[in-house]
């Protein structure tokens, strides 16, 4: 079993400084960019972001959906998701005059909002301990073995939560998805420099 001081010692010499790739500058904008990356990447939300956040949050509750839907086309399920930003923006502003609260029941109650995206706006707004599962961090966690094939995002991000220390959570979200990104990939990854490799549970490794 690799530790997690294996784990946090590596990811700090290759992964030193971790951040959210999305981009932002309201605590709005992080909320409604991190919705917008379900089942797209973060590359393609910060393309059609630069244009749906040229509109306040007041401007976008305004807008009618057919405008939000082209603007956020490219990042798919964009009907959907058109729904929620408007609904996002009502409830902000109608609950909280458009500031987001650090409050994770209420949070969870917005339209598209579920626990990944609650624990992505907790951690990098609030500084929250959360540890967010997203594709990468689910597929790193099964192939270094805290996680097995079969968990699902709830049972892995506890399982994540039991591994690593509470101080490191939101951290080692970042660098897990980073790593899972650019090093630990889905295809092909990189597994010639990785210390892990030869304990690694993926079958079909790219030595």
């Amino acid at each position: 079993m690799i530790s997690s001081e294996e784990i946090i010692d590596y990811l700090d010499k290759i992964i030193p400084n971790p951040h959210c790739e999305l981009e932002y500058t309201k605590d709005y904008e992080l909320l409604l960019a991190t919705v917008l990356s379900a089942q797209s990447t973060d590359k393609r939300v910060n393309i059609v972001t630069k244009n749906l956040f040229k509109y306040n949050l007041k401007e976008l509750s305004e807008l009618d959906l057919k405008t939000i839907e082209n603007i956020i086309k490219p990042v798919g399920t964009y009907t959907r998701k058109a729904q929620y930003i408007k609904g996002i923006a009502n409830f902000l502003i109608n609950d909280y005059n458009g500031v987001v609260p650090n409050d994770r029941n209420y949070l969870e109650s917005l339209p598209g909002v579920g626990r990944k995206t609650t624990n992505v706006v907790l951690a990098n707004l609030f500084n929250e301990p959360t540890f967010a599962v997203d594709t990468h961090v689910s597929r790193i966690s099964k192939r270094l073995g805290i996680a097995k094939n079969n968990d699902d995002v709830l049972i892995i991000e506890k399982k994540l939560m039991r591994f690593f220390p509470k101080d490191k959570w939101s951290r080692l979200h970042h660098q897990l998805v980073l790593f899972g990104r650019y090093y630990c990939k889905s295809v092909k990854p990189c597994c010639k420099n990785c210390p892990f490799k030869d304990r690694c549970k993926e079958k079909n490794k790219e030595i």
